[in-house]
């Protein structure tokens, strides 16, 4: 069997570390992060340039990523049936708790966005639609954790990243959390990925009752928590409503 395609590989190494920048980067940082020879790089950068994957800042010549990837995620979003399916019950989940709702699936042991839809008032808000967020900080990430062993044991081989003081990173602890995600059949955070937000989520089967997804709301913790820090029980219902609606549509026989 043939192996892998080297140019390929270092291709798309590059689009992701121009993903991971918070700005545009030049040949010779793209070439120093990737341990590659300059020319290497710079020929990389022009062909994936010549496709429409990257773009060029005539000032700067620094290189940043392409608007063609923009309508290769979307062509992905479309038909992916998990989104598709859940586009209306998400609104509908939106509209019902005054939050906004996110879907997500397990990709690469994180947590890919498939659909966004934004908290229905008039504040400043950003897509979220093809972020990654961590498994082990989120109430999406833990619910799909938690039935999926797999994944669970890889985070435990290795230090889970702290992004506040409440992130839950020792394994012990993550898994005596997922264990009751099973029992009750949901999760919530509250301040484990950002300080002052929280999140419930419920999980997304399909046929044979696997887990394919998750859904959940993010907000405010004093709008999504009662005065002893739990997620209030309206929220709650409405999360695992909207996740057993979705997962009827998908033909999971328990819903």
């Amino acid at each position: 069997m043939p192996g892998p395609v080297q140019s390929i590989q270092r291709g798309a190494a590059i689009l992701r570390l121009l993903a991971r920048s918070s700005g545009r980067l030049g040949v010779g940082e793209i070439a120093t992060s990737l341990g590659l020879a300059r020319g290497t790089a710079h020929g990389l950068l022009r062909t994936l340039q010549l496709v429409g994957f990257v773009e060029q800042d005539e000032t700067s010549g620094k290189y940043q990523l392409g608007a063609a990837l923009l309508h290769l995620g979307t062509s992905y979003l479309d038909v992916n049936e998990l989104r598709s399916r859940a586009i209306n019950w998400a609104d509908a989940l939106a509209a019902r708790s005054g939050e906004a709702v996110r879907i997500g699936t397990l990709l690469d042991g994180q947590i890919l966005v498939v659909h966004h839809v934004f908290r229905p008032d008039d504040t400043l808000q950003t897509l979220d639609v093809g972020a990654l967020l961590p498994m082990h900080a989120t109430a999406l990430g833990k619910v799909l954790l938690a039935y999926d062993a797999a994944t669970t044991a890889t985070l435990a081989d290795g230090p889970l990243e702290a992004y506040t003081r409440r992130t839950i990173v020792a394994p012990k602890m993550l898994a005596r959390s997922l264990s009751a995600i099973r029992e009750v059949g949901w999760a919530v955070e509250v301040e484990e990925m950002t300080i002052g937000e929280a999140g419930v989520a419920a999980p997304i089967r399909g046929h044979g009752g696997l887990v394919v997804g998750s859904i959940g709301i993010s907000g405010a913790v004093e709008r999504v928590c009662d005065s002893k820090g739990q997620p209030k029980a309206p929220l709650v219902t409405f999360v695992r409503d909207a996740a057993r609606a979705v997962s009827r549509d998908l033909g999971a026989s328990r819903w």
